[in-house]
């Protein structure tokens, strides 16, 4: 049954004619509209001229059908479930019961060429009915539907998409058999060796800790410098992605105990460069969270965003929250936000004009993240060291040099269908991004880098730096145990970079920080030997030496010249990834999946300066 809807009217004209709106507020919204391209109805309810409750009272007139806000007691639970929670998202359609002969259908996105057929060929197998009734909800209405009849459907595509199709690449299964057979193996030989063998075993395990120890930190050193030289990412003229028709974006922004900066967030995502009726922006929270919709609705976000709430359930974490909120999305590209992020406001353009100049296997564009508050303390200033290094030279280079790439965990702007594709992000583990870059990988997509930087706030308190810094530890350590019992198949898709990847950054970064007070204690104090002595010595200046030139090497990309002295305590800044580091490996073996919160806010700078790159007093 298509082409079931006449406009009779023109949405504008029957706003003014209402008194909702102004003609100079009409006119303004044409030119929008002539500029930008999409339907005028939303251009007025993103300018802020109309709310939602008007705009569906208006298309109600122009198509002559009736505007109602259905109680779940008024649907037909069984009808509706014969369909899927997509079908119907996707279409803006749901049949909601038969009364007499009449097949009564609601739609929250009227047009002219709306097509029902989908819903009455697969009901007239079923059920007898002469006529339809079409209605017409709001979308919020549709979604408050949906999330009420496929509750159990929603949270299965949110926790268990990608474990059902491949339990081996989810880090629900910690550790598979085969590999707590190898680790069993190996422990039990190292121990019978250091029995039967003492001096020699421990002599030969010390030196190729510390083989492994200086690889992993000289593949970084490599990596980075050719970061340094790489033109990827470089800015692409905003005129060259000009359109009459700009695709739909969607911004997840999962926010949880963010009451503190969710004000600074909305303020600094209302001056993105973007058509405004084309954001799709969702605020994802969680069921227990009522102090942060609180604060968020007092802040009177625009009438065309969301909420979406995440009903309880384990594991609760960040990519279950995404995954939730993914459902809803309606963008052709998606990208994630987090709660106290301020972009710079040409981001989503300038990841539009990169993806259409990518080839079409791109997945995922990465914008650099950096700190607003790096002159706070010592902590900010050494955790801007860290950032400058990964996301001026580390990414890059990897893009350069065709390496999986482990993403940030936010400001990743995803091509939608090909994260569809990879089934989103692994709920169960705690640093998703990383995660995700290599699953990209092996799917043979790529991952490209833009010229655009987010600025977030940088921990200033150290203990929860550590807490933050141990999940993502915990993250990488899932990571590496899910890949490398999938070794095999990375290699077919990704090579030998693939396996570097995996074990010199992904395996390497936590051993590194394991071994860290290992390798200075050796070298300093223990080792008895000459030759084992010397080669300690040449690890603690060589490692050390390149850790302090890797992060002097992204504060000289970045420009951050003054903190250049501080990259001398580099090495001193490492043990505290070492303390994070043995936090997150017992949290591994006691409880995998449990999420630290990171508490924002509780930076001194508060106020933005007019360029907002950083805060200032």
């Amino acid at each position: 049954m298509g082409g079931v809807l006449t406009a009779t009217l023109k949405i504008g004209e029957i706003l003014v004619e209402n008194g909702v709106i102004s003609e100079t507020q009409l006119k303004y919204a044409l030119d929008y509209q002539r500029r930008f391209g999409g339907r005028i109805g939303w251009i007025l309810l993103s300018l802020g001229y109309i709310n939602k409750r008007e705009l569906y009272t208006a298309l109600s007139q122009q198509y002559g059908i009736e505007f109602f806000s259905p109680s779940i007691n008024e649907l037909d639970i069984g009808l509706i479930k014969l369909f899927s929670p997509k079908e119907i998202w996707d279409n803006q359609c749901i049949p909601l019961r038969i009364e007499d002969d009449t097949l009564i259908v609601a739609t929250s996105y009227p047009r002219e060429n709306l097509d029902l057929r989908f819903i009455t060929r697969k009901l007239k197998h079923k059920y007898v009915f002469n006529r339809v009734d079409l209605k017409l909800i709001s979308d919020n209405d549709l979604q408050r539907i949906i999330q009420s009849v496929f509750h159990r459907e929603l949270m299965d595509y949110a926790v268990s998409s990608l474990k059902r199709e491949s339990e081996n690449l989810s880090a629900s299964l910690v550790i598979s058999k085969k590999q707590k057979v190898f680790f069993l193996t190996v422990g039990t030989l190292i121990i019978l060796s250091l029995i039967l063998y003492p001096s020699r075993s421990s002599t030969g395990m010390f030196i190729a800790m510390q083989v492994f120890y200086l690889s992993a930190i000289a593949f970084k050193l490599f990596v980075s410098l050719a970061g340094l030289i790489s033109s990827c990412g470089n800015k692409v003229k905003i005129g060259e992605n000009k359109r009459d028709e700009y695709p739909v974006y969607t911004i997840l922004l999962p926010l949880y105990r963010e009451k503190e900066v969710i004000g600074n967030l909305i303020s600094a995502l209302k001056r993105l460069d973007y058509p405004q009726h084309k954001l799709d922006i969702i605020l994802i929270l969680e069921e227990d969270d009522y102090e942060t919709l609180v604060s968020a609705k007092r802040y009177n976000p625009p009438y065309n965003w969301r909420f979406v709430i995440v009903p309880a359930s384990m594991p609760k974490t960040k990519p279950k929250a995404c995954n939730y909120g993914l459902f809803f999305a309606r963008g052709k590209y998606v990208t994630i936000y987090d709660a106290e992020d301020i972009p710079e406001p040409d981001q989503l353009r300038l990841a539009l004009a990169n993806f259409e100049k990518c080839k079409g296997d791109t997945a995922c564009l990465q914008a650099k993240l950096n700190f607003y508050n790096r002159d706070e303390n010592l902590l900010t200033k050494l955790f801007t060291l860290e950032y400058s290094f990964w996301f001026d030279c580390m990414i890059p280079g990897l893009v350069k040099l065709g390496f999986p790439i482990p993403l940030g965990g936010t400001s990743n702007h995803f091509d939608r269908s090909k994260l569809d594709g990879v089934k989103g992000w692994d709920p169960f583990n705690t640093t998703e991004d990383a995660d995700l870059g290599i699953r990209f990988a092996v799917k043979g997509y790529r991952v490209g880098f833009i010229n655009s930087t987010t600025y977030e706030e940088a921990n200033a308190r150290l203990k929860n730096w550590v807490k933050q810094r141990s999940r993502w530890i915990k993250g990488y350590m899932q990571t590496f145990l899910v890949h490398s019992r999938n070794m095999g198949y990375l290699y077919k898709h990704t090579g030998v970079r693939g396996l570097l990847t995996l074990f010199l950054l992904i395996g390497g970064t936590p051993f590194i920080f394991l071994a860290h007070p290992f390798v200075m204690l050796f070298s300093l104090f223990v080792s008895p030997a000459f030759d084992v002595k010397t080669i300690s010595l040449y690890t603690f200046v060589i490692g050390n030496g390149m850790g302090i030139v890797l992060h002097a090497i992204g504060l000289l990309r970045r420009g951050y010249y003054n903190l250049l002295p501080f990259s001398i305590l580099i090495p001193l800044y490492w043990y505290l990834h070492s303390l994070s580091a043995y936090i997150a490996l017992y949290e591994l073996i006691k409880r995998p999946f449990y999420w630290y919160k990171t508490q924002h806010g509780i930076s001194k700078y508060l106020k933005a300066k007019k360029e907002g790159i950083y805060y200032s007093k």
